[in-house]
């Protein structure tokens, strides 16, 4: 039984190692006023930028409140104490700046050129047809 924990807790601690060598992980971040970004530079030595008005939390924060950034859990999350706002490292490189309802509600807002051609031509034909009582 020991000899079972024992190994359990060796092959946890190889996987904690290997993670903190290849995961993502902030060694520093910050708030550049003139840029207007969060700036992020990794344990790797790469640096991440990224404007905060994309992140939940921080849409409409003062320069100030976004200045006041900690770096959380060796380095794998972002926290705004003021704000009561959380990033992880590995979601804002993967492009994730919220929650799954967040991001999909940011989706939506997205705008291109074939998107307003197509509504512009969609309002040409009187718009949106009006939903049925029946469906």
């Amino acid at each position: 039984m020991v000899e079972l924990t024992d190994a359990r807790i060796d092959k946890t601690m190889e996987r904690g190692r290997i993670a903190r060598e290849t995961e993502p992980r902030a060694a520093s971040a910050r708030y550049d006023r003139q840029l207007g970004r969060v700036i992020v530079d990794l344990t790797n030595g790469c640096t991440f930028a990224f404007p905060p008005r994309l992140a939940q939390g921080l849409e409409s924060a003062t320069d100030d409140q976004l200045a006041e950034i900690e770096i959380l859990g060796a380095g794998y999350g972002l926290h705004w104490e003021a704000l009561n706002a959380d990033l992880s490292i590995p979601g804002l490189l993967a492009g994730i700046f919220g929650t799954r309802t967040y991001m999909a509600r940011r989706a939506g807002q997205a705008t291109s050129p074939a998107k307003v051609a197509a509504a512009r031509a969609n309002g040409s034909k009187g718009g949106r047809p009006r939903k049925s009582a029946n469906g």
